[in-house]
């Protein structure tokens, strides 16, 4: 079986799996792989290797751990994408385009120059790809992306206090409704559910099948209920105790273990 290792490419790029092979490397450090004609450097996300059912294609090889030599060789594509940055905002200005730059990177063996940027729509951009590759005599690639994407290239914490998911582990950016939301019993603010980015937070997507799973049996918040103790309402509900809290009649607040009732079933 195949040793995986998942590894953000360059410092803003997606997370991948790679196959690691007899190779020694720790979390955090950098390695150089192979990827897109080329080689790369990445950054060691996990190191569990988790096989997924979806990755059935071959995983490219981590060729090496990067050395003092390619560590340098990082932090001088450090330095050109600043430069280069500034080359294409430039650029983007002369050809009156609609569209914000976010980021460029270079690839590290330095064929191919990538630059995120957001528009509200298309933008054709082909005589600006036309000048920068005249400029790098260099592989041009621009890419579109959404607010989610420009968190993950900044990065951050989150309300948290965790670094952001999309930037510490999420491989693809999965949907998040509001639903998801409800289930969980947050407030529905917006400043309060969202993330930097302004949009409903990743973490929602992946706790909403525990708490699916957690709150099966349970009445919800606002059904009314009867009890031994009277008919009342449900003003709260726990989904980790497995308990509510019911207002009944009278005006007094009960609160109700499910744990109990469950174990006498049993």
């Amino acid at each position: 079986m195949e040793k995986l290792v998942l590894i953000r490419l360059r410092d803003s790029g997606q997370n991948f799996f790679y196959n690691l092979g007899e190779i020694e490397i720790k979390e955090g450090e950098y390695v150089i792989v192979e990827h897109d004609r080329g080689l790369d450097s990445g950054q060691v996300i996990s190191l569990k290797g988790i096989l997924e059912c979806k990755i059935k294609q071959p995983l490219k090889k981590v060729l090496r751990a990067a050395t003092a030599a390619d560590l340098k060789q990082i932090e001088d594509n450090r330095v050109k994408c600043k430069e280069a940055f500034n080359t294409c905002s430039k650029k983007i200005t002369e050809h009156k385009l609609d569209m914000k730059l976010i980021q460029a990177e270079y690839s590290f063996d330095q064929t191919k120059i990538i630059f995120y940027f957001t528009a509200t729509g298309r933008v054709d951009f082909r005589d600006l790809v036309k000048d920068l590759a005249k400029i790098f005599k260099a592989r041009i690639e621009l890419k579109q992306i959404g607010v989610r994407d420009e968190a993950r290239l900044y990065g951050g914490f989150g309300p948290c206090g965790r670094e952001l998911c999309c930037v510490k582990f999420l491989r693809d950016f999965e949907p998040v409704t509001i639903k998801m939301a409800k289930e969980e019993g947050l407030p529905l603010n917006p400043p309060k559910i969202s993330g930097i980015c302004g949009r409903l937070m990743c973490c929602l997507s992946y706790e909403y099948d525990t708490y699916k799973a957690l709150s099966k049996g349970l009445p919800k918040e606002g059904e009314r209920i009867t009890t031994p103790q009277g008919k009342g309402k449900v003003v709260a509900v726990n989904v980790f105790n497995r308990s509510i809290t019911l207002e009944i009649e009278s005006g007094a607040q009960i609160e109700i273990s499910y744990k109990e009732k469950e174990k006498e079933k049993e």
